[in-house]
């Protein structure tokens, strides 16, 4: 896919939630997802919770580290790393944004607490999901991701454009970008 899937979450417009000059990402190009190479192509191209896949792929639970959010009204969106649970290792960044009037408040309150990953939120609470990856991406990181990621110098870092349906009905928007091997 050279184009993300129409409907589908626009890239920029999850960047700029948090401010398109911060040196998150210094150039993309959309790839197939046989153009996603390995291992990024198993840690992407599925229909799973990001959550569950690094967790697997990296044999240890994932925190949430919270670098920003936004809450207005019903929308929330936060800017994340996800990190190992045991060395801290920052396996992947990522921009959430959710519309809240979809979700049940149970699951409202555990997002905005921010303590938890939101894949394991909703598997948590059995709540009926669907994932939709939209477009596949190849990056070049800024200096921001290439920090995030311990990088001294730009490499392509790979990660997708997914919607999930809560209940049958949108109510995320995700960019999951994983960290480079």
């Amino acid at each position: 896919m050279t184009e993300p899937s129409r409907g589908g979450p626009d890239l920029w417009t999850l960047l700029n939630l948090f401010g398109a000059s911060d040196g998150v990402v210094a150039g993309h190009e959309f790839v197939a997802p046989d153009q996603v190479p390995p291992p990024y192509h198993d840690l992407l191209v599925h229909e799973h919770h990001m959550t569950v896949t690094v967790e697997a792929h990296h044999g240890d639970l994932v925190d949430v580290r919270i670098l920003d959010r936004r809450h207005t009204g019903n929308d929330y969106a936060r800017k994340i790393l996800l990190t190992t649970q045991t060395t801290g290792k920052v396996v992947q960044f990522g921009i959430v944004r959710v519309d809240l009037t979809v979700c049940d408040p149970p699951v409202c309150d555990e997002i905005v607490a921010g303590k938890t990953p939101f894949g394991r939120i909703l598997i948590k609470h059995n709540v009926l999901r669907r994932i939709e990856p939209t477009a596949y991406l190849r990056l070049r990181p800024g200096p921001a991701m290439m920090g995030w990621f311990g990088l001294d110098r730009p490499v392509p870092v790979y990660g997708r454009l997914a919607r999930i349906y809560y209940n049958g009905e949108p109510a995320v928007e995700l960019l999951e970008v994983v960290a480079p091997e």
